[in-house]
């Protein structure tokens, strides 16, 4: 359980921080990049929640405590390098992405396949998942980076890749099943 009493510990003043094994490491560590990218990821998601009702809000809020799990994995350095915890680590497992992949399949089959791109628009929740596909995105990529480096779960990873893919699926549920997408018609202003 988390118990916070106090908000400011002054223990990051010096530009450290701790990861979820006590160790100190910069701030600007990779692994801080990347599990503070989640947590930024996960505040887009709860903008996007102001804007959401019925499944799409109900989806966002599984998303978003998948987030939490998320960012304790990648603050947890792989225990077979550290045998200082005491507890068993919080790790992504495949059910999440599985049950990604599900909601996928069932809300993509509603709607038409793309003959274009789209771009980040429609409606105010369609456009805030846009927002969250492309920090996804960023976090997906310092977490790959990550793992060029350090020991990190495949399945946070993955997970990662398939949640970009389910907020641009439900982006076009948000833009009345895709009728609303806004295309991107290629070379539209090189003539003015």
């Amino acid at each position: 359980m988390v118990v916070l009493s106090k908000i400011y510990t002054r223990t990051g003043d010096k530009g450290e921080t701790a990861l979820s094994n006590g160790a100190r490491v910069a701030k600007h560590d990779l692994r801080v990049s990347a599990y503070g990218t989640v947590d930024e990821t996960n505040a887009t998601v709860g903008l996007a929640r102001l804007h959401a009702g019925g499944e799409i809000a109900e989806g966002l809020a599984r998303i978003s405590n998948d987030l939490f799990d998320l960012g304790a994995d990648l603050a947890t350095p792989d225990q077979h390098l550290d045998h200082t915890l005491s507890y068993t680590p919080l790790r992504m497992v495949a059910a999440q992405v599985d049950r990604l992949e599900r909601e996928i399949d069932a809300l993509n089959a509603r709607l038409q396949p793309l003959r274009s791109f789209i771009l980040p628009g429609g409606s105010p929740l369609a456009a805030q998942l846009h927002l969250c596909r492309t920090v996804c995105r960023r976090a997906e990529r310092l977490a790959t980076e990550l793992a060029a480096h350090e020991a990190v779960n495949p399945e946070a990873v993955r997970y990662l890749n398939r949640l970009s893919d389910w907020f641009f699926v439900v982006g076009r549920i948000a833009n009345n099943d895709g009728a609303d997408d806004v295309l991107w018609v290629p070379g539209l202003t090189r003539e003015n």
